[in-house]
């Protein structure tokens, strides 16, 4: 039998790398080394120890230098992901990084270049959609039609903002790439997964800062409207949720079908049934709730089948291209209308 795929990491300055370190240990893979920025906080270096006691602290080189890694993950400052997936490609490696998967399109640009010219793999870890068991169970309900053909999604993505948490990057424009490069991100992905769509373009975008006055480079809201060969979406993000809410975000997904319409509240039923993961189906036949724990994140699986095989079932290529473009584009288009 092939032994475990093994693979490190660089960059643990968003928790989003415990999920993403979590999924390929459960799937299989051996985590063999990760390395921090310069400006990693020595707190953030403590709790990471603390979770994986038994992985040794290493350096970047030492880990894209090592010939038994086959993939490297990333959950640095946004800005410098896409140096660190240039740099681990050129040196073998296939890429998993957190979203945003770069912030600009000059930073998109090289990475697609780099694939070019490696033959390596890039996939961003849309954790709300690829980490959510509610996703996976939506998939199957669409695959048996009970919807009948998706033409529509609306996305909401909220977030507590947790000022007293937050390092001085996640204020700074430059660095966390913008409202809707950063957070939505994991909207443009799911319109793209759940319409079909291969071909999409931005109709329209807005960004603003509507709470936050003291932050003036801040965004804390923006939405933005997409046309795609397989259907439309719709996508509100925002830094905007209550202290009051028992958990980070109301996350939801409204799946529109010829046929019913699905909608997936993600991380809570507010003021409704307890625990996360609930999914709404209504067609002919009535309305059915299904609490989707235990359908499982395939996810994980796939990529390292994918890596090893050189397949692409766990997320196409060219997905993860468009996704970034749609996100990098909306922000442009976003911030040139604030300007005008």
């Amino acid at each position: 039998m092939p032994s475990p795929l093994s693979f490190g990491v660089i960059g643990i300055d968003h928790n989003h790398i415990y999920g993403m370190i979590d999924g390929l240990t459960a799937a299989g893979a051996t985590f063999s080394g990760f390395a921090v920025t310069p400006d990693t906080p020595q707190s953030t270096i403590d709790s990471f120890v603390a979770t994986y006691p038994d992985v040794p602290l290493r350096t970047s080189a030492q880990i894209l230098e090592d010939d038994h890694i086959g993939l490297v993950l990333s959950a640095a400052i946004n800005s410098e992901r896409a140096a660190i997936a240039i740099s681990a490609m050129q040196h073998g490696k296939d890429v998993l990084v957190d979203k945003p998967g770069c912030t600009t399109l000059e930073q998109f640009a090289a990475i697609r270049q780099t694939t070019v010219e490696t033959g390596r793999r890039w996939t961003v870890c849309f954790s709300e959609r690829l980490t959510v068991e509610s996703v996976t169970l939506a998939d199957r309900l669409i695959a048996e039609g009970r919807i009948g053909t998706v033409v529509q999604t609306v996305g909401l993505g909220p977030h507590r903002r947790n000022s007293h948490l937050r390092p001085d990057w996640f204020w700074d424009r430059n660095r966390f790439g913008g409202m809707l490069t950063d957070i939505c991100a994991h909207q443009f992905d799911q319109f793209l997964h759940f319409t079909g769509s291969t071909e999409a373009r931005v109709i329209s975008a807005h960004v603003a800062n509507v709470a936050n006055p003291d932050r003036a480079d801040f965004q804390d809201f923006g939405e933005v409207l997409l046309e795609g060969n397989g259907g439309r979406g719709y996508a509100r993000v925002d830094w905007l949720t209550p202290d009051g809410l028992p958990t980070w975000g109301d996350g939801r997904m409204t799946i529109l079908g010829t046929e019913g319409y699905l909608e997936l509240r993600k991380y809570i039923d507010i003021a409704g049934r307890p625990g996360q993961d609930h999914v709404f189906l209504a067609d002919a036949k009535g309305v059915e709730h299904f609490d989707a724990t235990g359908a499982g994140k395939p996810f994980f699986g796939r990529l390292l089948r994918d890596v090893e095989e050189r397949t692409e079932t766990a997320m196409p290529q060219a997905h993860a291209f468009l996704a970034t473009q749609l996100a990098l584009n909306a922000q442009l288009i976003a911030e040139k209308g604030a300007a005008s």
